[in-house]
């Protein structure tokens, strides 16, 4: 996938903000920063919409959890296509044990990553949906470890997109 310049432009602009941020902050902070530097760069080879234009939103639930990735901008219909588009191939892949995409993006040790990919056919579901302003993935099981599995994937997520990512509460989950 050819990144376009903008992306090439956010890129940038991630890097020297890394970059600076890494100056004035304490260590651990700036690793992160880096990391979420390094996911994005990554995440543009893999996800053919905008990482800036988009928001992952993750909500833990009782049985798995549910991934929803919209646009910021309700207008931006192409980027609702291309957003509707990846969800929907990744839930397949992901019903088949196939985690490369997230594995690429977040590398091979994320965690919960081992554990979902490991699932015995038919315990962990994958379910995609079309919304209005992107699409959902929702995963269900009803394995303890499974469930912690796609709870702490989700965590590393939330980390790894920084700003691009934020936590949603389920009120049974609470």
């Amino acid at each position: 996938m050819k990144l376009s310049n903008e992306d090439v432009k956010l890129v940038c602009c991630l890097v020297l903000i890394v970059l600076v941020w890494g100056l004035l902050s304490p260590p651990a902070l700036a690793d992160d920063k880096v990391r979420q530097t390094e996911v994005a760069v990554r995440g543009a080879k893999v996800m053919p919409f905008s990482l800036a234009q988009t928001q992952h939103q993750f909500t833990k639930t009782e049985t798995g959890g549910i991934q929803r990735v919209i646009v910021r901008d309700d207008l931006d219909l192409e980027q609702v296509w291309l957003i509707r588009q990846h969800l929907e191939q990744l839930a397949d892949s992901f019903n088949r044990g196939d985690f490369s995409a997230p594995e690429t993006i977040h590398g091979a040790d994320m965690p919960g990553l081992a554990v979902m990919r490991s699932a015995k056919s038919g315990a962990l579901r994958i379910y995609y949906t079309a919304e209005a302003a992107g699409a959902s993935l929702t995963f269900a099981s009803g394995v303890p470890e499974l469930i912690a599995a796609v709870h702490d994937w989700f965590d590393a997520q939330l980390r790894d997109h920084g700003g691009d990512a934020t936590a949603m509460h389920c009120p049974q989950h609470q």
